[in-house]
């Protein structure tokens, strides 16, 4: 005969059933699980955050390079048209190139931008030249690159223009929150010792193209790690 133990009414309370056991067990699990969820969100916030804060320090350090007395061609990156009408964004960097021209640093220019997709009848480069044929510079000394969409394609075809003509070193022209991608890129596709010639802007939004360009910055950075491994 089997002898049942005593257990009084308390201690058969405070005995778990198996299915409240596997209850139990299963919000265990499941606050394991909840709890490496937000450290993994937590973590890939602060990457983020670390990402920004690095991005914002390059975009407000621009590049301070000593011009040379002069140099083979001066490169001026594209921005957007209005109307066939450099922006005036882009006119404060076509004024740059200007007096980089008078002071004498350069008896070339390249010009680089294709196609806005914005009405704009003519590309960025053609549209930047005749800005600067208007303002006296003579247009057999202005290059073109029209087909460029992005930073990276205004270098890439200005080299390619540069090396069939035979020009080897270069001052790039662009504002300050853009200097420092811009030379990042001047150096990733070979271009020999480029400089960089910025201003700030007195007409742009700045919280928005410093925001933008953690974005850009980003997708070059991919890119970059893209060419570097052969894709």
């Amino acid at each position: 005969m089997t002898v049942q133990p005593n257990m009084n009414k308390k201690q058969r309370a405070i005995t778990p059933t198996p299915k409240k056991r596997r209850r139990t067990e299963q919000k265990s699990t499941f606050n394991r699980v909840l709890v490496k969820v937000f450290r993994i969100v937590v973590t890939v916030f602060l990457l983020l955050v670390a990402w920004i804060v690095y991005i914002q320090w390059k975009v407000q350090i621009a590049p301070d390079q000593t011009l040379p007395k002069q140099v083979d061609v001066g490169i001026v990156l594209g921005a957007s048209l209005r109307k066939d009408i450099p922006s005036p964004g882009l006119q404060e960097r076509l004024d740059l190139a200007i007096d980089l021209y008078k002071e004498g640093r350069f008896k070339q220019l390249i010009v680089s931008g294709g196609l806005d997709h914005n009405g704009s009848k003519l590309t960025e480069a053609e549209g930047m030249r005749n800005y600067l044929v208007k303002k006296g510079l003579p247009a057999k000394s202005i290059l073109i690159e029209p087909r460029a969409t992005s930073t990276y394609e205004n270098l890439l075809y200005s080299k390619q223009i540069m090396d069939e003509q035979g020009l080897v070193s270069s001052i790039i022209m662009t504002h300050q929150f853009h200097g420092s991608r811009s030379l990042d890129i001047a150096e990733t596709i070979g271009l020999k010792q480029p400089l960089i010639s910025s201003m700030k802007s007195e007409v742009l939004f700045m919280p928005y193209h410093e925001a933008r360009e953690t974005l850009a910055y980003t997708k070059w950075y991919l890119t970059k790690l893209l060419l570097m491994a052969g894709i």
